[in-house]
């Protein structure tokens, strides 16, 4: 009997082992792109790592700060030869703090961190703009090898104009120095200012009417000129 017990643990371990591999590349699957953008990990003395490390809740892995459904919270691609922080950037949206330094960036950057509005803390290259200027940011440091934007401020409320958005619309974040205008329930279109559903049975009708309209108009012109031929 105590034979077969341990022929039943020796079968068990190495199926256990392979499950928990499995688990761990499925895991390493679901790790956002724009984590491993860049080779290495997050060194331990980096704002992103310093701040992940203060909540247990939170995980580093890769580039990134994750909390525990897998959201970034923290991202760090300093030192990543990056001119542009690339197409899967948007992912990191939720992030909190984003560590940029130490990287040959352009100086333009306001329409990269459109959508960013939870961003608190963001680390720039010295030469490099606080993207939406230094009035999108409560305080904008300057340091040696770079500088930080610190404190994101709600632009809709930075504006003062009261009238920026239509009547039937209000005036929502869309990341620093950017904003937009959404239109209130039960309004649509231009300026907000039709009112009920947007039909969308309508839409493809006349959608759909229009293409029938030019696809006989050219069928009819070519048989047209294949007659005359």
């Amino acid at each position: 009997m105590a034979l077969r017990g341990q022929g039943c643990a020796s079968f068990l371990v190495p199926w256990a082992a392979t499950l928990l591999l499995a688990l761990g590349a499925e895991r390493a699957l679901a790790l956002p792109e724009i984590c491993m953008l860049c080779p290495g990990s997050v060194q331990d003395l980096s704002e992103v790592a310093l701040y992940c490390k203060q909540t247990p809740e939170l995980m580093l892995h890769s580039r990134c700060c994750l909390n525990q459904e897998g959201t970034i919270v923290g991202l760090d691609l300093q030192n990543c030869s990056l001119k542009d922080p690339g197409p899967n950037f948007p992912q990191a949206h939720t992030a909190v703090i984003i560590d940029l330094q130490a990287n040959p960036l352009k100086d333009d950057l306001a329409n990269t961190f459109r959508g960013f509005t939870q961003l608190q803390t963001l680390i720039l290259p010295q030469d490099v703009s606080c993207p939406g200027g230094i009035n999108a940011w409560n305080t904008v440091t300057f340091y040696t090898k770079n500088q930080t934007c610190q404190g994101q401020r709600n632009f809709c409320n930075s504006t003062g104009d009261q009238e920026m958005c239509p009547e039937n619309g209000s005036c929502v974040p869309d990341g620093p120095g950017l904003l937009e205008c959404v239109c209130a329930d039960g309004f649509h279109g231009y300026k907000c200012m039709r009112q009920g559903s947007f039909s969308l049975l309508m839409f493809f009708g006349i959608l759909g009417s229009t293409t029938l309209s030019i696809s006989i108009l050219l069928w009819g012109t070519q048989r047209r000129k294949a007659k005359t031929s």
